[in-house]
């Protein structure tokens, strides 16, 4: 299938607490990038702003919006559902935007499997360590140390993920992190060389999870 012209779909996901969010502000700074805000029917946490970094919706409204075949792709993460509706995404793409995804990876899965005919590269975060990881979490707005635990409960089944996504990038400097997703973003783009090891990232993801 031919590409369109228009803007490319980047998507990045991780287990909870890899700084995937913090990786997709980055990027949206970016010239021509912008982030496709997800709705989601979670209580907002402190540092939260509706409308900014979700859409906080009932049960019942985001159910309406599956109802009317208006996501792109949804999914129910820790109880909770998030989904990416389709007009505003479709829309930035037409208009040469580029969008950035912050999802995990039943999101992903979805949007691959709609075979959008716009140009899709996908990353996946991983932490440097359980050890840190489990750091971020406790360090976060998270009052309840048994949600930290839930989501470390999580985190293997989540890893094992990486092996349907383009790239997979470790977090372990933020700087260096987000260099690196810039620097496979301008390959993908102008079909230059990539600096990406597959045989690393295996080796480092058999310790994360032994």
């Amino acid at each position: 299938m031919p590409q369109k012209k228009g803007g490319i779909m980047v998507v990045l996901s991780s287990p909870s607490g890899a700084g995937k969010t913090t990786l997709v502000n980055l990027l949206s700074k970016k010239s021509n990038y912008t982030v496709s805000i997800s709705h989601t029917t979670r209580k907002p946490r402190s540092n939260e702003v509706n409308g900014k970094d979700y859409f906080f919706v009932t049960n019942d409204e985001f159910k309406r919006l599956i109802n009317n075949d208006e996501f792109l792709e949804y999914a129910k993460v820790f109880n909770n559902f998030y989904g990416t509706t389709r007009t505003a995404v479709i829309q930035g793409l037409e208009k040469n935007q580029n969008v950035i995804f912050d999802i995990d990876w039943q999101g992903a899965d979805q949007i691959k499997n709609k075979k959008l005919n716009y140009k899709l590269i996908t990353f996946f975060i991983l932490p440097p360590s359980k050890k840190i990881l489990f750091e971020r979490l406790s360090s976060r707005d998270m009052k309840d140390k048994l949600i930290a635990d839930e989501r470390m409960k999580q985190f293997d089944r989540d890893v094992l993920h990486w092996i349907n996504y383009d790239y997979v990038v470790i977090n372990n400097d933020l700087d260096n992190c987000f260099k690196k997703i810039q620097n496979l973003i301008d390959a993908e783009i102008e079909n230059g060389s990539k600096d990406y090891d597959r045989n690393f990232i295996k080796s480092h993801i058999d310790k994360l999870l032994s």
